[in-house]
């Protein structure tokens, strides 16, 4: 009986040792086939909150997988040195290298694109491509953070003999102290960012003082990029045994037979892609102004101001991450205060169209034009402008329709109006008149159920006379 015991533990350890030596190759199998993938992202336009989340998010996710390497395809004209900082700082902090590719052909990495390619483990360019124009530009007080320029006619101080590595003296510097601190602060960040990876610190500072650029050749020339690559394939061919450096350590890329695996931004990145745009925060501001308004107006409504509601907060919501001017938002609000009181106090449509005029120059003014995808929209625009017209016009029109309107209410309605008398005694007496009884006086008698006309109101007590004879009689016949 013992020996059956025995012989019974023995194949259930066997069982168990056979099972966990599957599950730990199935374990391997599993790393080795997530190892086996390069994940690819994408960032194409302006760099923004929403850009930043799913390139942050898919480094992330590719970390948890063990991927081999993370290729990060830019197209983008710059953006806001927030999002920036943040893209950055997961690229740095990844323990997956990152090798940025600007591509395709005709792609560039300009502004804040600069700052990413520096900060990556490894810089690839497709031929045609072109990479710098680094400049900040100043932009009024707001959320978001400061945006970079992609303009070079921002710079007017490079020499002609200054070449890719000329000196960052700049005797022109910048004109206050709020541009010079977030020049020297930008300096300062791409010079890091060099000095890690090895890259040209003297043309990064160029690019960000004089908006210097430069093509693919010329970034593999002047040790910006590390080489150029027609596609991705290539780029993985190309990068195989290369060093970087990894968490401040020599890591050998190996990038032979790795298959690409592309993340695409999910419905969270595309609705805060949507509400971040500037143009749509301005026209989900005013929707939601007006939407409040027309509750107020007509309390039970419901439909205006829960739509209202929602826009408002959403509006409010892309303004904290989105560089703003404060003068363009004090303008709007002004427009709209401006609006609102014409629907209060009628000037027939004079307060409403200086309303609408500060609501379209605040719509100009609220972003900076010269920062790459913060342009203001000129549909956005003319649909902000004519929702206040139309609106203006509206009140205006009624305005107008009332004011020439005869007087309803009110005891100014009751003056030469026929009243009936109740009862009289003397002089004064009582008279009933659109329904209610009220105190009467008259210079003379009258009888119970005479008719008279109302010519005077003093307080509750009616001055009434006798009814023309002409209107009695008319009174009668009919």
């Amino acid at each position: 009986m013992l020996s059956h015991a025995k012989s019974g533990m023995r194949r259930v350890g066997s069982a168990l040792a056979l099972a966990l030596g599957l599950i730990g190759v199935a374990l391997q199998a599993q790393n080795d086939g997530r190892a086996g993938h390069a994940v690819v992202l994408e960032l194409d336009g302006a760099v923004s909150p929403a850009s930043a989340d799913y390139l942050i998010r898919g480094i992330e996710t590719a970390n948890a997988d063990s991927a081999g390497l993370i290729i990060l395809q830019m197209d983008t004209p710059g953006g806001l040195v927030t999002s920036t900082r943040d893209i950055n700082s997961a690229i740095l902090n990844s323990t997956v290298p990152v090798a940025t590719f600007v591509a395709p052909s005709g792609a560039r990495a300009a502004s804040a694109g600069t700052f990413i390619l520096y900060a990556s483990h490894l810089a690839v360019m497709a031929p045609g491509t072109s990479v710098g124009a680094a400049t900040p530009v100043s932009l009024g007080g707001g959320g978001g953070g400061l945006p970079f320029s992609d303009d070079p006619a921002d710079d007017d101080s490079a020499t002609d003999d200054e070449g890719a590595n000329g000196s960052a003296e700049n005797d022109s510097g910048p004109d206050d102290a709020g541009m010079a601190k977030a020049m020297n602060d930008a300096i300062a960040q791409i010079r890091s960012l060099a000095e890690i990876h090895g890259r040209n610190a003297d043309w990064g500072e160029l690019a960000v003082r004089e908006a210097a650029t430069l093509t693919a050749n010329g970034a593999v020339e002047e040790n910006v990029a590390e080489f150029t690559a027609r596609n991705l394939p290539e780029l993985l061919d190309r990068a195989h045994d290369r060093t970087v450096q990894l968490d401040g350590e020599d890591f050998v890329l190996d990038t032979k037979d790795l298959s690409l695996v592309s993340i695409a931004p999910d419905w969270r990145t595309q609705l805060l892609s949507i509400i971040a745009n500037p143009n749509v925060s301005l026209l989900l501001m005013v929707v939601g102004f007006y939407g409040i308004v027309f509750e107020l107006l007509n309390p039970g409504a419901l439909v205006p101001g829960t739509i209202g509601g929602i826009s408002l907060i959403l509006g409010m919501f892309a303004l904290s991450i989105l560089p703003f001017n404060i003068a363009g938002l004090a303008l709007i609000g002004l427009g709209l205060l401006l609006v609102l009181a014409e629907a209060f106090s009628p000037s027939f449509g004079i307060l409403g169209i200086g309303g609408t005029v500060a609501i379209v120059a605040g719509g100009v003014f609220l972003f900076d034009s010269d920062v790459p995808g913060f342009e203001p929209s000129i549909p956005a625009l003319a649909a902000v402008a004519v929702a206040s017209l139309a609106f203006t016009a509206i009140v205006a029109r009624l305005g107008y329709t009332s004011h020439r309107r005869k007087v309803t209410t009110g005891v100014h309605d009751m003056l030469n109006t026929t009243a009936r008398v109740q009862d009289w005694k003397g002089k004064k007496g009582h008279v009933f008149v659109h329904g209610e009884r009220w105190n009467a006086r008259a210079d003379q008698a009258f009888d119970k159920d005479d008719d008279v006309i109302i010519t005077k109101i003093e307080g509750l007590t009616l001055h009434v006379a006798p009814r023309p004879a002409a209107a009695q009689g008319q009174n009668d016949d009919a």
